[in-house]
């Protein structure tokens, strides 16, 4: 009988937690659109500031995407990446510009990255490259010509500057970030901006409210 009391007491405790907790779930949907914002605005920015180079790349079929229209692609997608991390930050239309992003999130995963397998860094440890899930030939190649660039680089005389910053690494350049960035889109597509710091949320609170008021009055 004792048990049953403390199991259910426990049930209890938890719902109120859960209760409690519910409150504060703006607070993960805010710091998903602080992160997304400079992310998106960067990459908006990256290619707007290189329009020459990144239309040829968008245009060439060869060593490029290929896409057609590439001038209208392109302005579109730095329209909807500037745009779109500045309405992510004021949380204003937050499902619609997620959605939009999320779309390119995926035509970068499916047209630039995925030949690249998942890693963004080539590190031939990981159970996606080395075989326990996937195998990335390239990724575990990656190690031996590391270890030959810095035998070269060592023989310079300003090899402390070089790694000053970081130690170097292999660009793999797979769908890791691009997928990871549309894992956290969805959410907002699915969940909104969230309650109090967000445009959205005090919009519709006045649109809730004009549409009371006149259903009273009628």
């Amino acid at each position: 009988m004792r048990s049953l009391i403390v199991i259910h007491q426990s049930i209890l405790f938890y719902q109120k937690l859960v209760t409690k907790l519910q409150r504060l779930d703006f607070i993960p949907l805010l710091l998903l659109r602080l992160y997304l914002t400079p992310v998106m605005m960067q990459a908006g920015w990256t290619k707007l500031h290189n329009f020459d180079s990144t239309l040829s790349w968008f245009a060439d079929p060869d060593w490029g995407l290929g896409l057609p229209a590439p001038a209208l692609m392109l302005s579109l997608v730095i329209l909807l990446e500037l745009g779109g991390g500045l309405a992510l930050l004021l949380g204003l239309f937050t499902r619609m510009t997620a959605l939009g992003l999320s779309i390119t999130m995926l035509v970068a995963m499916g047209a630039v990255h995925a030949k690249n397998g998942w890693l963004a860094i080539a590190d031939a440890s990981s159970w996606l490259a080395d075989g326990t899930v996937l195998y990335n030939e390239a990724v575990m190649a990656a190690p031996d010509k590391l270890a030959r660039a810095n035998d070269i680089l060592q023989q310079q005389p300003d090899y402390d500057w070089l790694v000053s910053s970081g130690k170097f690494v292999v660009l793999n350049n797979g769908i890791e970030f691009a997928a990871t960035y549309l894992v956290m889109l969805l959410v907002l597509v699915a969940c909104g901006a969230g309650r109090w710091l967000s445009l959205d949320y005090w919009l519709s609170r006045k649109v809730v409210g004009v549409a009371t008021t006149q259903e009273a009055a009628a």
